[in-house]
C-alpha cells in the first residue's frame, strides 16, 4: 500500500491554512480528480493523466474550504495522541484490544514481554523507558510475523488467482501498512498487529490483489470488491487509528 508517487508537490493558501498536497500515482484510473486528506494530514490528488498541474490545482483551490476542515479536525485528534513514556500504567494495543502495560523490574528474571491476564508485561533488569520501547517493538515483530503469516493461509482461498504463497517480510514503515514488490514478496508493517483482525486482513488482501494487479487499475478495485465486499469501511477505520498504531 504505497500511498504517494515522486510526482509533483502544490501548494495553496485558505485563509490563513497552508494547503500542502501531493499528485499520487497516476497509474490508477480515474475520470477525474478525487481528493483525500489522511488522518496524519497528508492531502492525496488523484487525477487522470491526461490532467494537467494548472487543472489540478484548480480542482484542489474549489474543495480548498472542505479541505481546510479536514485538516483541522485531524489536527485536533493528533493532540489527543500522548507521546509514549514506556511505564507502568500506559495503554497499549494489540490486535484491535487495549491493554495496560505493566513494567516489572527483577534482575534474576531474563527481559522479556509477556501478554498476561489482559495487561502486556515486560520484565526488565532495571526500569528504562528506551529499554521497554525494544523490548515491546521486538515483542510486536514476533506476535505479527506469527498472526500475519496465519491470516495469509487463512486468506489464500479467497485469492484464487495466487499460484504459490507468497512470502512475507516484516520492516517498520512510517507511513505505510504493507507494499508488494514486483517479485511478488509482501512486506507488512509489524505495527499492523495492533489493529483489529479485519484490518490486519485487509492489507493482506491488498496486497494479494497486488500479485495480479500492481496498479490501483479497475481490475484491482474489483477484486478487492470481491475478496471483501466492505474494504472501504475498514480502511477508513485502520486510517482513523492510524496516529495510535504508527
Amino acid at each position: 500500500m504505497n500511498v504517494l508517487s515522486n510526482e509533483p508537490i502544490g501548494r495553496l493558501w485558505y485563509g490563513d491554512i497552508e494547503i500542502n498536497y501531493q499528485v499520487a500515482n497516476r497509474e490508477r484510473v480515474t475520470p477525474r480528480v478525487l481528493i483525500k486528506v489522511h488522518p496524519d494530514c497528508r492531502v492525496e490528488v488523484h487525477a487522470p493523466e491526461s490532467a494537467t498541474l494548472e487543472a489540478i490545482h484548480h480542482a484542489v483551490k474549489q474543495r480548498a474550504r472542505w479541505i481546510a476542515q479536514q485538516l483541522a479536525e485531524f489536527e485536533a485528534q493528533l493532540t489527543y495522541v500522548t507521546p509514549r513514556c514506556y511505564v507502568s500504567g500506559e495503554s497499549h494495543h494489540y490486535l484491535g484490544k487495549q491493554y495496560v502495560l505493566k513494567v516489572i523490574e527483577d534482575s534474576l528474571l531474563p527481559q522479556q514481554v509477556k501478554l498476561l491476564r489482559g495487561k502486556i508485561q515486560v520484565y526488565v533488569h532495571q526500569k528504562n523507558a528506551d529499554v521497554v520501547k525494544g523490548l515491546l517493538k521486538e515483542w510486536y515483530k514476533k506476535r505479527a510475523k506469527d498472526v500475519f503469516q496465519r491470516r495469509l493461509e487463512a486468506l489464500l482461498p479467497q485469492a484464487l488467482w495466487v499460484v504459490a504463497p507468497p512470502t512475507i517480510r516484516i520492516q517498520t514503515m512510517q507511513k505505510q501498512w504493507g507494499s508488494c514488490s514486483p517479485e511478488g514478496r509482501i512486506t507488512l508493517n509489524p505495527n499492523l498487529v495492533k489493529a483489529k483482525r479485519d484490518c490486519v486482513d485487509y492489507v493482506i488482501l491488498h496486497e494479494l490483489c497486488h500479485l495480479a494487479e500492481h496498479n490501483h487499475s479497475e481490475h484491482f478495485y474489483r477484486l478487492m470488491a470481491q475478496v471483501m465486499p466492505n474494504w472501504q469501511v475498514v480502511k477508513k477505520e485502520l486510517d482513523d487509528r492510524a496516529a495510535v498504531f504508527l
